[in-house]
């Protein structure tokens, strides 16, 4: 019985140290490349995404300046507007101004 205990304490031991050891094998001249040509691929995936969301900055920028051109324009247009219609009540015949609501 003592053989038998001493063989299985043993053979645990063995495998233990066996599922520890690091496999080394060595990496292919073929894995390497490989290796080396999809680091370069997800660089130049990488820039090119950075080069669009620039681009797509630059636009959304050059769009908001724009709108707010167009919304001062529209107001300063609105005020004119407006201006010239108080004009129009202020000129008017005092009988006129009484339908007139500001």
């Amino acid at each position: 019985m003592n053989k038998l205990l001493a063989t299985l304490i043993a053979g645990l031991f063995a495998t233990v140290a066996f599922a520890q050891a690091p496999a080394a094998t060595p990496a292919s001249p073929a894995v390497v490349k490989a290796e080396a040509k999809a680091h370069k691929s997800v660089a130049a995936a990488v820039k090119s995404e950075a080069k669009v969301d620039a681009k797509a900055d630059a636009k959304v920028a050059e769009a908001t300046t724009k709108a707010s051109a167009k919304k001062v324009s529209a107001r300063a247009k609105a005020a004119k507007t407006r201006a010239k219609a108080l004009a129009k009540v202020a000129n008017a015949k005092v009988d006129d101004k009484a339908s007139v609501v500001v």
